[in-house]
């Protein structure tokens, strides 16, 4: 459900959600947070002419803290009498201590929304000091990207929300590619890594250099919007055993075919490797020197040890 209307304010535009959109957006039952606005007045939506509640940003930010600390033993009567900056404090003490996943990936779903820098920092420096750079990414920042989607597609969250949290996570990656100490062997091949020129995303692509790097191979990074004619301009020079595509734009299943296709045909020996969630379609149509990775998991744990 998208969001029900926007309305102006003396800052700018301000999103209004139905109590549906709360719903989908904290997990927070429709019936209990009716019974919370009456009982303890945790939120004061507006109506409209016909009695339809409305809710501000700050509601969806105060609901989402309570359904964490709610979660974490907390009573709903304690929390009702404390403000927002009293619910953060609380929620950055939970996520010190907790040891689920899931309360990190909440907290950094609400340090999103709040464009909260700081906080957003110390949770996923924890969990790249607990668990590792590696599995950070699997257990938590692949799903907190997934729930990104869900907010994305509910509206309730804008471009500049998915921005200023894509080159946090991009500064931790960077930081983990340049301390990567494998050093490539003699055995060591050769991946170029780039996105078509209608791609503009390079997170997940930035990912997999990563894990090649860090399993001891050579990669050469050419990131989003490269011209055909450059990848072949490469190509033709370095010469790499290996192709890796990534595709995440929606476009014609005809014009993704007929790309891999050039590419296939021009470089019948190097390996291509393809993926993203536009590669679904043409799965059953694949050359037979291209390969669909399905997911970074899949490369890491099937295909990388394999090459």
């Amino acid at each position: 459900m998208r969001i029900v209307r926007w309305v102006t304010s003396f800052s700018g535009f301000m999103a209004l959600y139905s109590i549906k959109d709360l719903e989908r957006i904290t997990g927070v039952k429709a019936h209990t947070i009716r019974i919370w606005e009456k009982r303890y007045r945790i939120v004061e939506p507006q109506r409209t002419d016909s009695n339809i509640r409305l809710y501000c940003d700050n509601d969806v930010k105060k609901l989402m803290n309570v359904s964490i600390l709610l979660r974490h033993g907390y009573k709903i009567s304690r929390l009702a009498g404390l403000d927002q900056q009293e619910l953060s404090k609380k929620i950055m003490e939970v996520s010190m201590v907790s040891n689920g996943c899931e309360s990190q990936i909440e907290n950094m779903v609400v340090s999103m929304i709040e464009m909260d820098e700081s906080r957003f920092e110390k949770i996923l420096n924890q969990a790249i000091i607990k668990e590792g750079f590696e599995n950070t990414v699997f257990k938590i920042l692949y799903p907190f990207f997934e729930r990104i989607g869900v907010l994305w597609q509910t509206g309730s969250i804008n471009p500049a929300h998915e921005h200023f949290i894509t080159n946090l996570v991009k500064q931790k990656i960077y930081v983990a590619i340049d301390n990567i100490s494998a050093t490539p062997g003699p055995d060591a091949k050769k991946f170029l890594l780039f996105l078509p020129e209608w791609e503009q995303h390079d997170l997940g692509l930035l990912v997999y250099d990563y894990l090649i790097k860090s399993s001891g191979h050579k990669v050469i990074y050419l990131g989003q919007n490269v011209p055909e004619e450059d990848i072949y301009a490469v190509s033709d020079f370095l010469k790499p055993d290996y192709l890796f595509i990534g595709f995440s734009n929606s476009v014609q299943k005809e014009k993704l075919e007929s790309y891999i296709g050039r590419l296939s045909e021009r470089y019948p020996t190097i390996k291509i490797l393809i993926t993203g969630q536009q590669t679904s379609g043409v799965t059953c149509n694949l050359p037979e020197n291209v390969a669909l990775v399905r997911s970074a998991i899949h490369f890491s744990t099937e295909l990388l040890p394999a090459i």
